[in-house]
């Protein structure tokens, strides 16, 4: 599951990959995106040239009745994409990259929630793997997009037993590769578990959307370092089950911004 992003730094390294201007229009820097709120993609038009797009989080399929159903398609799970309606089409022709150089991810610690920040250790932007679509049924068409999600890896594994699909250089450009085939394409979406993916706890502000200033990345606690293999795999068996069944309820409040995140955080 990924609830929130950050992207307060311009994303010039990956829009130079795609020879598009290195300044996104009216670019403000952002360290607490949420869902329903606007994300920085970047997808190829049907001409095959890239381009740069905002688009609102939460996919509202072009078949659906209304939009309601965008909250509950924040993320696409890697393993189901081609068995869902909603994402069998995207996946074949309307992926895309999802601008960020930074998520959170709450773990759990008995009844607590205790947020963190993942970044690589330069700062510098990713892609995170998405689907768009376009919807038309309103007065107005309304783009949205999803975060594709795969299992933790062994570097992960003990805070979440999910986490987005992090795309860094060639493969940002073989996500938008149109002559990629589905194979092709789910081979691409594992976990990302290189040593430059660092990540420690931070301040409970960015459990309201409403908060969305640099206190948000703050380091609050040094995180444990060096985890052996074992202890991942003991701590991911004892979090699972717990972070399994309260994912809905964080969804929850990850959508409401007037509360001030989960009441056992």
């Amino acid at each position: 599951m990924c609830g929130r992003s950050t992207l307060h730094d311009a994303p010039t390294n990956v829009l130079e990959r795609f020879s598009l201007p290195p300044v996104l229009p009216g670019f403000e820097a952002r360290y607490n995106i949420a869902p329903t709120q606007q994300q920085w993609t970047i997808l190829r038009e049907k001409d095959g040239t890239p381009a740069v797009r905002q688009m609102r989080w939460g996919l509202v399929p072009s078949w659906a009745a209304d939009t309601s159903i965008g909250h509950r398609m924040i993320n696409a799970r890697a393993e189901s994409l081609s068995e869902r309606a909603a994402f069998s089409g995207p996946l074949e022709s309307q992926r895309c990259l999802i601008l960020a150089d930074g998520y959170y991810e709450w773990r759990t610690e008995g009844k607590s929630k205790i947020p963190m920040y993942f970044r690589l250790a330069d700062g510098r932007a990713f892609g995170l793997a998405g689907l768009w679509d376009r919807w038309e049924k309103g007065d107005t068409p309304l783009e949205t997009c999803t975060v594709i999600t795969t299992s933790s890896g062994r570097r992960t594994r003990p805070y979440h037993h999910r986490m987005p699909v992090l795309l860094v250089d060639d493969a940002q450009t073989a996500w938008l590769d149109g002559t990629a085939t589905q194979r092709e394409l789910l081979r691409m979406l594992r976990s990302y578990d290189a040593a430059d993916l660092e990540m420690y706890d931070v301040s409970r502000q960015v459990n309201n959307t409403a908060n969305d200033s640099p206190e948000c990345i703050s380091r609050v606690e040094a995180t444990p370092e060096g985890a052996t293999e074992r202890d991942a795999t003991a701590k991911y068996t004892k979090n699972k089950k717990q972070t399994e069944k309260s994912e809905q309820f964080v969804l929850g409040e990850l959508l409401a911004p007037s509360r001030e995140g989960p009441s056992t955080q």
